[in-house]
């Protein structure tokens, strides 16, 4: 990569300084790791300095509207009352809910509930039961940058199992972002995840993984969380990407409703739990953006 730009040439990356100032050490850190045959990011995967802002102001209502159905989400309401609220509330900051209408995709928010693992279609049907558990995944367009992050919450009174498999999946998305650091690899991350939950007698979903996320809905890399450390993408400054692991309560294995080719359940009718977190890798480790 670095033969390609002169030492003296503006850099690459926009910021208007000579390549040999800017990324040239970054490049030949890269090209290092390539030759020993590492999987290395493309300069198109690293974020800039103005598309890093422009992502983090988007990240503000991401989070600003979860924190809202934090606190107003309650036993009798029904899904499709969460994702009127995200559409509202999103447009009224400026935003878009990136969901809407992507590849199809009919609602503002994907709302999955107990066994459902992910992309629950919001419903006036679906109405929340004290002790369920219920996954609200959010993602924000504002000014073309994209956010993405989702939490679950516990509806009245939730059975101590449920319970721990929420809480063991939030730590299994903690345990993983200490592994987020500059110039190691997803797998660190990945293994953090998957050895927390099978710790616990939980398995992890194979085939939907986090993504990297900021100038599109989904980017490269791909992220998953049945990995192993030292292998998959090495994490480079600017990289920004989700770490969103599905943990089922029983057998790793899931379908797709044939209906609709959207929503997810556990094979085995079991409860499924998720979190997700944005992370910034940064110079010196890494930066939440939306959670």
């Amino acid at each position: 990569m670095s033969t390609k730009i002169g030492r003296n040439d503006p850099c690459w990356c926009g910021s208007g300084k000579k390549y040999k100032t800017c990324h040239a050490a970054f490049d030949m850190k890269l090209e290092k790791l390539a030759e020993a045959h590492h999987k290395i990011p493309s300069h198109s995967i690293i974020k800039t300095p103005d598309q890093i802002a422009g992502i983090k102001e988007s990240a503000k209502i991401n989070v600003a509207v979860l924190d809202y159905i934090g606190e107003h989400i309650h036993e009798g309401m029904n899904t499709a009352e969460i994702d009127k609220i995200v559409y509202d509330m999103t447009t009224s900051m400026g935003g878009i809910p990136a969901p809407l209408n992507y590849e199809g995709y009919p609602y503002s928010v994907c709302t999955s509930v107990n066994e459902q693992v992910c992309h629950g279609f919001p419903s006036k049907d679906v109405i929340l039961k004290d002790g369920d558990i219920i996954n609200v995944d959010c993602s924000t367009i504002l000014n073309g940058y994209f956010s993405d992050s989702s939490r679950m919450y516990c509806i009245g009174n939730v059975s101590p199992e449920k319970k721990k498999l929420v809480e063991v999946t939030k730590e299994c998305v903690e345990l993983g972002l200490k592994e987020v650091k500059p110039w190691g690899f997803l797998g660190d991350m990945g293994q953090a995840v998957h050895d927390h939950a099978f710790a616990n007698g939980y398995t992890v979903v194979r085939e939907i993984g986090g993504h990297g996320v900021g100038l599109e809905f989904h980017e490269d890399p791909w992220v998953g969380y049945n990995t192993k450390r030292g292998t998959d993408m090495v994490m480079a400054p600017g990289m920004i990407f989700t770490i969103e692991p599905m943990v089922n309560m029983g057998k790793a294995d899931i379908y797709v409703d044939d209906k609709n080719n959207w929503e997810v359940y556990t094979d085995d009718g079991l409860p499924s739990a998720q979190w997700e977190i944005m992370v910034l890798v940064t110079e010196d480790g890494h930066e939440v953006l939306s959670w």
